[in-house]
């Protein structure tokens, strides 16, 4: 088990600064235009691929990086660049965890090469979970999926929304309802592959910010997939689903322990958010420490002045004090300790909420400037604002330490 350290080892210190060239020389250079274009940056992560960056193989060496560290650094970095190219660049991991996480050994050497495609033909996923009435309650899902077993096919009706990459994909990865009467127990997941009959893009939004990364609604009209596509295979589902069946009829207390279960694999995935939201939040920081070491009124610096000094000091300490959180959470998450506290709550709420903060402080040190398209903390303060949101609100998060610390079970 590794050690807790603070202290980078020279390799992921190679990795981190070789993200942040990528970042300060490609994703920084693009984020305004992109931005204002609100569209999928597809250049930009074809030079990602072209790296190294955008791959399956990337995300895998960080991910089982043994400090834990190896995630979060990755997403700081890339987030410092652009939250929106960010996130259309590591978008399709999300779909891609969901396969490894559940599927075979042959589902993932089929589908995942298929998400990331080619330097010369690059190709993003989805991974489609929310809808319209089911965000943070997932037991509301209402997505279908029916067997047909004379054909061997699923047949898969319904509307996911607020869908990374949705409806652009190659590889669509749909979360739907099985058996309505188990809840959240009742869900599977499934591949929906290229050019499927029945799928189709529904609402493109355009949103306050992260505007390069495409989010749009998923329709699902009686999309048939083969069984093959039910990540894990029927067997395992079916094992699943008897066994949840039957420790539906034992006593809440049961019940609780098993929804708890279910929040520790959302707690072990919420650091790296808090990861894109420290790395926001130190953009704008650092765009902010030099303006005022530059801006003169007065016939001085305006950092001379108390008022900002004081405003960059608190906006360094929360962003430290963030980073430890994240990387703390992601440590425990990679060494196998128990998230007692919801330290992983406590990471993605923090930084989440640094990141609107710094990034509105940022803006008022820069004034009238600030407030303009010429200079990117106002671009910041727009994205920062979906960290407090997607993953779980702040308001879920801090429900769910509130409940653990109390030791009630997490609905």
């Amino acid at each position: 088990m590794a050690e807790f350290t603070m202290e980078l080892s020279d390799e992921q210190k190679e990795v981190r600064d070789w993200l942040h060239g990528f970042a300060a020389d490609v994703i920084r250079p693009a984020a305004a235009e992109w931005d204002e274009r609100e569209e999928t940056p597809w250049p930009v992560i074809q030079e990602a691929a072209k790296v190294g960056i955008y791959s399956l193989d990337f995300y895998a060496q960080q991910f089982f990086d043994p400090t834990g560290l190896g995630i979060p650094m990755a997403m700081e970095e890339l987030f410092w660049g652009d939250a929106g190219i960010a996130l259309s660049i590591v978008g399709t991991g999300l779909a891609a965890v969901g396969v490894l996480a559940n599927g075979t050994e042959e589902q993932i050497g089929t589908w995942i090469p298929q998400m990331y495609g080619d330097v010369n033909d690059v190709k993003v996923a989805a991974f489609c979970s929310s809808e319209p009435d089911a965000g943070s309650d997932v037991a509301s899902m209402r997505t279908r999926a029916v067997y047909d077993e004379a054909k061997d096919e699923w047949v898969l009706s319904g509307t996911k929304t607020w869908a990374t990459n949705g409806g652009i994909a190659s590889v669509h990865v749909v979360v739907a309802v099985v058996d309505p009467e188990l809840g959240s127990k009742g869900h599977a997941s499934f591949i929906v592959p290229p050019d499927t009959p029945g799928l189709s893009q529904g609402q493109k939004f355009k949103k306050h910010g992260i505007r390069a990364s495409h989010t749009a609604e998923v329709v699902l009209e009686d999309v048939r997939v083969p069984g093959s596509c039910l990540l894990g295979g029927k067997d395992k589902l079916d094992e699943r689903l008897a066994r949840a069946r039957e420790r539906a009829k034992s006593a809440d207390k049961d019940g609780a322990r098993l929804k708890n279960a279910a929040m520790a694999t959302f707690e072990a995935s919420r650091p790296a958010v808090g990861a894109m939201a420290v790395g926001t939040a130190r953009a704008a920081y650092e765009e902010a420490l030099e303006y005022a070491k530059t801006r003169t009124q007065f016939g001085r610096p305006i950092i001379d002045n108390q008022g900002v000094a004081f405003q960059l000091a608190d906006m360094r300490t929360q962003i430290d004090a963030a980073r430890l959180l994240v990387w703390r959470a992601s440590w425990m998450a990679t060494t196998g300790k128990k998230f007692e506290s919801a330290e992983g709550s406590m990471s993605k709420l923090f930084a989440s909420e640094t990141a609107k903060k710094v990034t509105a402080q940022a803006i008022q040190i820069l004034g009238g400037n600030g407030f303009t398209r010429e200079y990117p903390v106002e671009r910041m303060h727009r994205d920062a604002a979906i960290y407090t949101i997607f993953e779980g609100t702040s308001e879920i998060q801090r429900l769910v330490i509130a409940r653990t610390l109390s030791g009630l079970p997490i609905r």
